[in-house]
């Protein structure tokens, strides 16, 4: 098995063939030189300036530079990726004990600690888990570049199998021919994605990584539950899917324009194509594969049924009757898909109809699985058939269940407006929230309608209620796992969740069933809170408590079993109130909402809204579940993947599936064993967060907010207006056309500070907090390592701070720095703003290593560490390029060749971060 240095100097030595054969022996020695130059200069074996090399290359070198390194770093990328793939394999291989985070140690840690195996069998027989995509302006990369980089990850894996002389040449030369690809390939989009382009391009991870990963893992839990003395296994016949994968793609409307119910159909027209395609394929492949014939072997009745109705047999497979009944169920699914699609093109095989839903395509295939079964043919039942009926339980006709989501003051102007044309109320936004709330709730309980076909409407408000019409069409063909979840962003109060409901009820979301003497009223599309910045959060439970309190919504939630959703903003409040504070919010939010849900009798479904950055939520996804409160998870769980992430986390199946699993059991053992500290010692840490919070929130409102010049500063001294200018998302970077942080969109926020290797929302605010204790409280160092040893929140916390701050690179920072003062008028400003910066980093250096024990950063991840510096050596070149190209182009050249340049930068560099979006 060859090493991880071994693969990057193999496939850097194939690149460097490449760019020689490409560029010319001239270009490929100035990239060496400059290559060695960095690493050397990284590893302090030299003092030789970088920077200064690169202002002498011309257009075409500059060019040439920032493609070499971009795609160094790439390989780097895929190198470590199947490096860790390596080891999981080695460590299975060798009978080592299972990896933490992987679902055999999680069950055997439970076991160890008393948890029964029913107990965990009744966790996956209620639970959800469900990592929702979501499309944001960060990713950078193409699909067709991470098509070929699959492509190669492959071949990288085969190096490490036994391999002929001929084997190995033919290897070198299929690696040989997808690099000289890529060199050959645009890194960036010339144009910016559509809606419907992004649509296409996510279901690229389905087809590679969700589909079969998903059924993998299942299929893991029955194994190790098997294994730990579960007689009665969960087949993939009565296995509860407790895996869903969503998606945001399509329906998030917030601040898109270009999202609608077009996108909606489209979403989901695409999906159907997806997944029945898959079926379509596994039945293919059972097809060929179900051969038996009914003269040796008997079939059931009903198997005999299905198969008669095959309306073209072939004379030579009469008595393979396994084969016709397949041929008769793709026959279906192909009617099915056209009635989808919405296509006037029959079948013209057959005039067999569409299945009514998925679950009459799974009775199909059960009928089958029972036959083979039942006639000696076991094995072929449960290896074969069963997997496809798993499939179509957890994925059934719409892959992944679309959420929509609209921002809450449009959902206010739109009522605004059905209720003034149906003279009910003449100035809705006008009333105080107590008549708001009378008012949506006795127009929730009349059946007349307030929307008129005869009667005027604004351009918005005929758009949004065309999306709930399409809502309610799209569920009746999709099925009503299509369409669940509605989310509000900037709620701020009980009527933006009534608002909603009216709305729905307005196109017949909302329906009343009478059952024994009662009317229920059941909502088609669950109603979502997002609480975002600290002021939301803070006002959350009070503002659920009083929706629980509705009759209306109670007798909803009700029908909803008791189940209510609630979605937490990690990006809004990390701009609104930095990173320990916003962590802390969240934290006593989650606490103060399970007592508040558990005095109404509704179970809380917590929905996380987490970046791909640390400053955005991200970082280790195990760690983050199992930090979270006690009693917060309940085997309920749903969080955002955005951005690049979903490219590193689920590019490569194995990595997806080992990501996937890290979910699962992180879920599992929160729900089950999550870690409890004795009350008093736990009051004791959570008082002394509180006062770390108090003092990082002031000194970050400080900084952001209050300094008069900070915004300008910011948007001069990071690659804001040119990651606005790059075409990697259908949503503008702004809410609104202002300067203002207040109405920057978080994502763009975190983005661009990582680009200029500040990555200040991460960790501004930390050290001054922490210096602060110390000053007024001498003791306050025992307590703060007691807290990052007990406590997995604060554990989690300052881990993923302690990753954030080996990637940022203060020296650099001041070239952007200097890019700030030398294309605007900040000059005594920006000095002062950069010194209140670099002393904040130094203090939270210091206030890492006190509390950690370690002295430098990743200290107890040395792999990281090294991957970090390795690959920094590769980005410096990069982010020099990329100062000095921004420079050029905001004094007026604005040539195409620099704006390419600072793009591809910008590609470079988020790859060598990995978790910057």
């Amino acid at each position: 098995m060859n090493s991880i240095r071994e693969d990057i100097r193999f496939l850097g030595g194939i690149l460097g063939q490449v760019i020689r054969a490409q560029e010319g022996e001239a270009v490929f020695t100035m990239i060496e030189e400059i290559r060695q130059t960095s690493v050397a200069m990284r590893r302090g074996l030299s003092t030789e300036d970088v920077n200064a090399r690169l202002l002498d290359l011309s257009r075409d070198e500059l060019i040439a530079v920032i493609r070499g390194f971009s795609y160094l770093i790439h390989l780097v990328n895929l190198v470590e990726d199947q490096q860790h793939i390596r080891s999981q394999r080695s460590n299975m291989m060798a009978g080592r004990m299972p990896a933490q985070g992987t679902l055999a140690h999680t069950i055997a840690h439970l076991k160890n600690n008393g948890v029964t195996t029913q107990a965990i069998v009744d966790f996956f027989d209620h639970a959800l888990i469900s990592p929702v995509l979501t499309a944001h302006p960060t990713e950078v990369q193409r699909k067709s570049v991470l098509t070929l980089e699959n492509q190669l990850a492959g071949l990288i894996e085969a190096r490490d199998l036994p391999q002929t002389i001929k084997q190995k040449k033919q290897n070198m030369e299929a690696i040989s021919t997808i690099v000289e690809t890529l060199w050959q390939s645009r890194l960036l989009r010339y144009s910016r994605l559509t809606v419907h382009e992004e649509i296409d391009n996510f279901l690229m991870y389905h087809k590679r990584t969700f589909i079969p990963q998903t059924l993998a893992l299942m299929r893991e839990v029955d194994e190790v539950l098997q294994e730990h003395g579960h007689v009665a296994i969960h087949s993939a016949l009565t296995q509860h899917p407790f895996l869903r994968i969503g998606t945001w793609i399509g329906g998030d409307r917030d601040g898109n324009p270009n999202v609608n119910a077009n996108s909606m159909r489209y979403a989901l027209t695409r999906q159907a194509e997806t997944i029945i395609g898959f079926y379509q394929n596994e039945l293919s492949k059972l097809e060929e594969f179900c051969a038996q014939s009914s003269r040796l072997v008997a079939v059931s009745p009903d198997l005999s049924a299905l198969a008669e109705q095959d309306p073209n047999p072939s004379d030579h497979r009469r008595d393979e009757m396994y084969r016709r009944a397949f041929a008769v169920i793709q026959a279906r699914l192909q009617a099915s898909l056209n009635a989808l699609r919405e296509s006037p093109q029959e079948n013209k095989q057959s005039h067999l109809p569409a299945y009514v839903d998925s679950a009459e395509f799974a009775q199909d295939l059960q009928v089958i699985h029972s036959s083979l079964s039942a006639n000696h043919a076991r094995l072929v039942a449960q290896q074969k058939v069963a997997p496809l009926i798993r499939a179509s339980r957890v994925f059934g006709f719409h892959l992944a269940s679309l959420d929509l989501r609209q921002s809450s003051d449009v959902h206010a102007a739109c009522i605004a407006e059905l209720l003034k044309e149906a003279r009910v109320c003449e100035d809705y936004l006008h009333l105080t929230e107590a008549q708001k709330i009378e008012l949506l709730t006795t127009e929730l309980s009349h059946h007349r309608p307030l929307f008129s076909p005869y009667l005027s409407y604004s351009d918005r408000t005929r758009s949004e209620l065309m999306v709930f019409d399409c809502t309610r069409r799209l569920q009746k063909s999709f099925g009503d796992n299509a369409i669940c979840q509605y989310v509000i962003s900037h709620t701020e109060s009980v009527s933006d969740l009534l608002e909603v409901l009216l709305l729905q009820k307005e196109n017949g979301l909302i329906q009343s069933v009478h059952q024994e003497g009662q009317t229920k009223i059941h909502a088609k599309v669950m109603v979502v809170p997002l609480f975002e910045t600290i002021d939301d959060l803070r006002a959350a439970p009070e503002i659920m408590s009083a929706y629980f309190a509705l009759p209306f919504v109670q007798a909803i939630v009700a029908s909803a079993k008791a189940t209510q959703e609630v979605m937490l903003g990690y990006s809004d409040s990390n701009k609104d109130g930095g990173y320990l504070t916003s962590h802390w919010e969240l934290y006593q939010v989650e606490l103060a909402l399970v007592r508040v849900f558990k005095a109404a009798g509704v179970k809380l479904r917590l929905f996380h809204g987490r970046g791909g950055s640390v400053g955005r939520g991200g970082g280790n996804s195990f760690s983050a579940i199992t930090g979270q409160p006690p009693d917060t998870v309940q085997g309920q769980i749903r969080l955002t993947e955005q951005g690049e992430v979903i490219a590193s986390k689920y590019g490569h199946p194995e990595v997806g599936m080992r990501q996937l699993e890290l979910l699962a059991s992180a879920t599992l053992q929160s729900t089950l064993l999550p870690t409890r500290l004795p009350a008093n010692r736990l009051a004791e840490f959570e008082q002394c967060m509180a006062l770390l919070s108090a003092d990082s929130f002031e000194h970050y409102r400080a900084l952001v907010y209050e300094t008069p010049s900070f915004s300008e500063y910011f948007f001069a001294a990071t690659p804001l207006n040119e990651i606005a200018e790059l075409n990697i998302g259908s949503r503008p970077a702004a809410r609104k056309s202002t300067r203002r942080i207040e109405d920057l969109r978080a994502i763009p926020w975190g983005f661009s500070w990582a680009q200029s290797r500040f990555l200040l929302p991460a960790w501004f605010g930390f050290g001054y907090a922490v210096k602060h204790m110390l000053t007024q409280n001498s003791d306050a160092e025992k307590l703060l390592q007691a807290m990052f040893i007990e406590w997995p929140f604060f554990n989690t916390l300052l881990s993923n701070m302690d990753m954030v701050m080996a990637k940022t690179d203060i020296a650099m920072a001041r070239h952007y720095h200097e890019l700030a003062c030398a294309t605007t008028n900040l000059a005594s400003e920006g000095e002062a703003i950069f010194a209140r910066i670099k002393e904040e980093w130094m203090h939270t250096e210091e206030a890492l290593s006190r509390i950690s024990g370690q002295k430098t950063r990743l200290a107890n991840h040395p792999d990281l560490a090294s991957s970090i510096k390795n690959r920094s050596a590769y980005m410096d070149p990069l982010n020099y390029l990329q100062v000095n190209l921004i420079q050029q182009h905001r004094k007026g050249l604005h040539e195409e060749w620099v704006k390419r340049g600072i793009h591809m930068s910008i590609n470079g560099i988020a790859a060598g971060l990995r978790n910057s979006g």
